[in-house]
């Protein structure tokens, strides 16, 4: 039944009810993307799991993100049910037998799998204003941030460094201003506290170091040359949907960055399954959704195959949809003006078989029954056929705790993530840069009142910047005395500025961490 370089997804059925052709997905055409969709309950997650499996026995490593914990089940092998059976009889699978695949697990908070994180610095401002959900205002403020940071030679590595660093704008926003244009400390506060709420949802275990290299996603069992299969532990990463959608694109854009360009190989590098693709989708401002769709549009050519998993094909843009042509539609409903035309639409999206109605049978559909329609030769769409999808060799639910430690216990990546790494960064940097400010403040101050003060323009000065921003320097160096505005208040010096900026800074996090401790003490 297994025909080299095709992965088999079921047996066709005919309208007289018995099954004719089968249907497979062929390898070379694994990148040119795909789109799974159905109604809860009618075998979205178990046709995920057989396309998972065929990857990774045909040496192709996949990344899918498990939303309810049933996906984990692929570590095991499956149990011959006599349900199971009979549907591998009744599509001729012959070849039908239970099977385990090498699988890494993740998690971004480190409970279900191994850590998965990225620097402030990695994912940019464009996804980190999506995370936030900022105004425009706002991102032009990140953006210099950004700027900012490259220039100065301070790493972004975590939200307390970006927090350091929005201080100091903040207590400079005059100075910088003049460079970049108008610094809003309101905008910077609005940012501020998003990121305390971005830390109350979890986003700080995203953040920080080591960072996940994209070549552990990308392995290949040296067992039986399986590819590697990472799963995502996504049930709890939930409950901020939009940190989930920001973390996938971000990996998409880390994967399409990366990769150098292979054209159209036999088979995948790299298969990504993007499970509840509507998230990332929902209210996305335009430039985002620009981004989505060329980073799909090019990542084929980098041998990436980018599978959406949603309920309904609505939920995907039509310049996206049209880019996905393979594709797997199980049952929808249609009782709401809605779902009438999702289920017209589907139907539309494929190439029509004479034999039967193509919007009439997705309403009647059973489960693990679908609308099949692969790409053939010269990249041409498949006739639609009925299809009832093939048994998972691994098996169907989740695994226990116990085994899901086991399976963490033997990962090649074991000890590789599971510890944070706190180097040197911004929030060290400007603590450092300000206490060495302070001390020769507090030095000049002592020499000062034993000798008298040197005469004004004598060139001494005692303060620091950023390296490029901040106080403008005179021709030999000489950095600028504070001045007095029109109402006679003296400006602080940049000192007295990066003083109270770190501060602060050290103030927020000890405060953060008071407030999480008496919280939790409230909680037990």
């Amino acid at each position: 039944m297994e025909d080299a370089g095709k992965l088999f997804i079921g047996g066709s059925r005919n309208p007289d009810e018995s099954f004719g052709k089968s249907e497979y997905l062929d390898l070379k055409f694994g990148n040119r993307h795909g789109l799974i969709t159905g109604a809860t309950g009618t075998g979205k997650t178990v046709t995920l799991q057989v396309l998972a499996e065929g990857f990774s026995k045909a040496g192709v490593p996949v990344f899918a993100a498990d939303i309810k914990g049933d996906l984990s089940g692929i570590a095991a092998k499956g149990e011959m049910k006599d349900f199971l059976q009979k549907r591998a009889e009744d599509i001729h699978f012959a070849d039908y037998e239970s099977e385990q695949f090498p699988v890494i697990f993740w998690d971004i908070f480190g409970e279900k799998g191994h850590r998965v994180r990225t620097t402030v610095a990695e994912m940019g401002p464009l996804l980190l204003a999506r995370l936030m959900d900022a105004s425009e205002p706002q991102e032009g403020v990140l953006n210099i941030a950004f700027k900012l940071a490259d220039k100065a030679g301070l790493p972004l590595l975590d939200l307390k460094d970006l927090t350091a660093l929005l201080n100091y704008m903040a207590e400079n926003a005059s100075e910088l201003s003049t460079q970049f244009g108008l610094i809003s400390k309101a905008s910077v506060a609005s940012i501020q506290r998003a990121l305390l709420v971005l830390e109350q949802q979890g986003a700080e275990h995203f953040f920080g170091e080591p960072a996940l290299k994209i070549t552990d996603i990308m392995r290949i069992n040296p067992n039986n040359g399986y590819g590697q299969i990472s799963v995502l532990a996504a049930d709890k990463l939930m409950m901020n949907p939009r940190l989930y959608a920001t973390f996938l694109l971000w990996l998409l854009s880390e994967l399409f960055e990366e990769l150098p360009e292979v054209g159209d190989p036999d088979k995948p590098k790299l298969v990504f399954f993007f499970d509840e693709a509507h998230l990332l989708f929902n209210d996305a401002p335009k430039v985002l959704l620009e981004r989505v769709e060329q980073v799909v549009r090019l990542i084929r050519s980098k041998g990436v195959g980018v599978y959406f998993v949603t309920q309904n094909p609505l939920d995907v843009p039509e310049s996206v949809l049209a880019q996905l042509g393979n594709r797997i539609q199980h049952a929808l409903r249609a009782y709401t003006p809605r779902e009438q035309k999702a289920v017209k639409t589907a139907a539309d999206t494929f190439r029509p078989n004479p034999a039967f109605d193509c919007a009439t049978a997705i309403t009647q559909l059973s489960t693990g029954e679908a609308l099949v329609s692969t790409l053939e030769a010269k990249g041409v769409p498949s006739v639609v056929e009925r299809t009832l999808i093939r048994p998972p060799s691994g098996r169907i639910g989740p695994l226990t705790d116990q085994e899901r430690q086991a399976v963490m216990d033997r990962s090649p990546v074991l000890g590789v993530y599971d510890e944070d790494l706190d180097r040197d960064s911004a929030f060290e940097i400007l603590a450092a840069r300000a206490k060495q400010a302070a001390d020769q403040a507090a030095a000049k101050k002592a020499q000062d009142e034993l000798e008298p003060s040197p005469p004004a323009g004598s060139g001494e000065t005692s303060g620091w910047t950023l390296p490029g921003f901040g106080d403008k320097a005179d021709d030999d160096g000489d950095e600028r005395k504070p001045t007095r505005g029109r109402s006679g208040y003296q400006r602080e010096t940049v000192v007295e500025a990066a003083i109270k900026s770190v501060t602060r800074t050290v103030a927020t996090q000890i405060g953060r961490a008071l407030v999480r401790g008496i919280l939790g003490s409230l909680k037990r």
